[in-house]
């Protein structure tokens, strides 16, 4: 667990911030087998003594009135504890004394330096070794487990080292392919635990071997929780491997700058480790959901610049259940700076949360009274305590273990038990956020379209198209991930605007929109078979382009699967605004959720509600506009406002379906020419005008006489609409909104 013992300088030269930025703690982590291979005394003597030279103090800010929240008193089982906790009768003898003490949490080890310390089929099944038994050959994390429950703790599992890996491990050889590196080629970094390389978190084959790892402790143990440290990161010189570099060029259009810390490149990778916090969230979620997702990482402005872990958005984001933030510092009033930061007042209103603060090292033991000093501090302002590390609290101390017992019994007088049952999923904090909406699909091509990042059971994001005319997701087997399915055997077809028949089985999964997970599983087409309808032979799918998927928002739903949008936590399921890119190659924005601000400016148009279906949630609405106004230029077709329309990011083309040559007046099905002028309005809400043209996307518009069309008159403006107007559209009170971008 990375740990700064006072505030750092960001100017320090790149070798001392390798030495500062990865864990003290690391030094001790390592048991007797393995101090043959690292042991860095000097290495920490000049971190210790840099840091002293960079000390700067944060002020103090208002106290707080204590949380009402379960408050944290915990401590670290590290590696280094593991000759305790190899016993049998002194694990029991340990927790019984945390339990008279009235701590209430114990976080054991149980991925470390590469090795698991619990017997692990998915680490056997890659070659990795297992040392860590007990002395009688027991499983000793069963063991830490089962004893702290008897005693009322909860037991929450620690994945120290995240995506760092000893370069000599077995993993390292074995996996060179999952390592990232430097600029310059190299794979390692120096921290206090040695020379380290790191494993690639956005390498597809990373997140699975974590994921499985994790999960694996979960069912393994039914584990109360999963804690994550600062090491679920990436020290930002890092991301420079060939596969980040394809990714990053294929999803930008451009090579990852040669300066690492440009703030576009540290946001992407910063977003990209967001993106697999939150799928290993909602899989963990999925297999039990009341655990507790902890991390414990540094600072936030060290931790998202230096080490691209952008913590506090994973709090806002709902997937954090409990946050412990080290701050391993001598100088209380540094101390009292560090947990009275921004971040930290507002993670305590939202969640449990408590301060890493370090009991001791072998080298370096810690005065009782110096924390004495920090408990309460942190106890003043409503926050839970965590130490670092076991035997430091009254093992390896200066004061014999009775003084420092009675008083640790002095800091926590009275029982403060948790109770994980009262542990339940969190809507993001925000109400709005805004996504963007990208020019170009990742498959296929298009001459015109929205395009959202959607990830589906845990694949790889993918730009599927928004479809603002249609209900559903619809996408290709091959996206989607390994999390659970739930399939049910129902083979559903779709008929797109352009005649394309979709066809597959609906299937309900988890999906992420951007960064953002949906509250629960949405149903999903998996589609296997695309063909083109009689009437339209010549459809998309007679082209041989592939499947880039559809993601449908509409709220008029007549059969499954439904907009899944409507699944979004909170409010930001309460509808959206779809903001064009005015015709450029730029984004376009999605922005999710409606808030009395963002609602300025447009100007409404109601919806008519329709019966509810049977598996649908929430309202259903017609969201063809009324009273629509159609002139054009050339034609002797009345205008008597009486059409419908409907607006539509998925149509290339604007169209107008008449149903009956009468209506049309003299024109004729085909595309219009320039001498027929249209103007689409409704009046007080929005005027629409277009001279036709050649350009796809652009001005190019349509007419068709259809018999046996629903409504007489039929507009669809297409994409082309989205330059001049803003669109929202309102689930809850059925109103489409407009606003113009002139």
């Amino acid at each position: 667990m990375a740990s700064q013992f006072w505030e750092k300088s960001i100017g320090v030269n790149a070798i001392l911030t390798n030495l500062l930025s990865n864990p003290v703690r690391l030094l001790i982590h390592q048991g007797w087998w393995l101090l043959r291979k690292r042991l860095l005394p000097l290495l920490f003597l000049i971190s210790f003594f840099a840091v002293l030279l960079l000390n700067s103090f944060a002020p103090a800010v208002a106290q707080l009135p204590a949380q009402t929240r379960q408050e944290i008193r915990g401590v670290w089982l590290s590696g280094n504890d593991f000759g305790v906790f190899r016993n049998r009768s002194q694990v029991q003898a340990a927790m019984s004394q945390l339990r008279q003490l009235n701590f209430n949490t114990v976080y054991p080890v149980v991925w470390n330096d590469g090795y698991t310390h619990y017997p692990s089929a998915i680490a056997q099944k890659i070659g990795i070794p297992f040392f860590f038994k007990g002395t009688d050959g027991q499983d000793v994390i069963a063991d830490i487990i089962t004893q702290a429950r008897r005693q009322g703790l909860l037991a929450i599992p620690w994945f120290e080292f995240g995506f760092m890996v000893p370069l000599t491990s077995e993993l390292a050889s074995q996996h060179p392919d999952w390592l990232t590196q430097k600029q310059d080629g190299t794979q390692t970094s120096i921290s206090a635990a040695g020379e380290v390389a790191w494993l690639n978190p956005f390498h597809p084959e990373v997140q699975k071997f974590i994921r499985e790892l994790v999960m694996e402790v979960i069912a393994q143990y039914d584990a109360d929780g999963v804690q994550f440290d600062d090491h679920m990161s990436l020290p930002v010189d890092f991301g420079y491997d060939k596969y980040t570099i394809s990714l990053y060029t294929q999803e930008t259009g451009n090579p990852p700058p040669p300066n690492p810390q440009a703030q576009a490149w540290i946001k992407w990778r910063a977003d990209k480790i967001t993106a697999f916090m939150v799928d290993l969230y909602q899989t963990v979620k999925a297999r039990k959901p009341n655990a507790i997702f902890s991390v414990s990482p540094n600072y936030y402005d060290f931790a998202y610049k230096l080490q691209l872990q952008d913590w506090l958005n994973w709090v806002r984001l709902g997937i954090v259940d409990e946050l412990v933030m080290q701050v391993y510092r001598n100088d209380l009033e540094s101390f009292i700076g560090q947990i009275t930061r921004p971040e930290i007042l507002e993670t305590q209103q939202i969640i449990p949360t408590g301060i890493g603060i370090m009991a001791g090292l072998r080298n370096r033991p810690v005065s009782i009274a110096q924390i004495q000093s920090q408990v309460r501090a942190a106890q003043q302002r409503g926050l839970g305590i965590g130490f670092f590390y076991y035997e430091s609290l009254w093992d390896i101390a200066p004061e014999p273990a009775e003084q420092r017992q009675s008083a640790f019994a002095a800091l926590f007088p009275n029982s403060a038990l948790r109770d994980i049952s009262e542990n339940t999923p969190r809507q993001p904090t925000f109400n709005t956020i805004s996504l963007p909406l990208y020019p170009k699909p990742s498959l296929g091509q298009r001459v015109r379209g929205y395009f959202l990042e959607v990830a589906i059971a845990n694949g790889q994001p993918k730009r599927v198209l928004l479809d603002t005319g249609s209900a559903g997701l619809r996408v290709p087997k091959e996206f989607l991930g390994n999390a659970p399915i739930r399939r049910t055997g129902q083979n559903i077809k779709e008929v797109l605007s352009d005649g394309t028949i979709l066809e597959g089985e609906l299937v309900y999964t988890n999906v992420r929109f951007g960064l953002i997970p949906a509250a629960e599983p949405v149903p999903v087409q998996v589609v296997t078979s695309r063909q083109c309808t009689a009437q339209k032979p010549n459809c998309l799918a007679k082209s041989g382009v592939p499947f880039s998927g559809v993601i449908g928002v509409n709220y008029f739903e007549k059969v499954l699967p439904y907009n899944p949008l409507r699944k979004l936590p909170g409010n930001l399921s309460n509808g959206f605004i779809a903001i064009g890119n005015g015709g450029s190659n730029n984004n376009g924005s999605l922005i999710l959720g409606l808030t009395v601000d963002n609602q300025k400016g447009f100007k409404m148009a109601s919806w008519s509600q329709q019966p509810d279906i049977n598996g649908v949630p929430g309202k259903r609405w017609d969201s063809r506009l009324s009273k629509v106004c159609l002139t054009i230029a050339g034609s002797s077709a009345k205008n008597a406002c009486n059409g419908r329309m409907i607006t539509d990011t998925a149509t290339i083309n604007g169209l107008t379906e008449f149903k009956s040559a009468a209506t049309a007046g003299k024109l004729k099905p085909g595309v219009l020419r320039s001498a027929n002028a249209l103007k689409v309005a409704i009046n007080g809400i929005f005027d629409y005008s277009m001279t036709p043209g050649t350009r796809d996307g652009f001005n190019r518009w349509n007419l068709s006489i259809s018999p046996q069309a629903e409504l007489p008159i039929f507009v669809n403006p297409g994409i082309a609409f989205f330059d001049k107007y803003d669109v929202l559209f309102d689930l809850v009170n059925g109103r489409q909104g407009f606003r113009s971008r002139r």
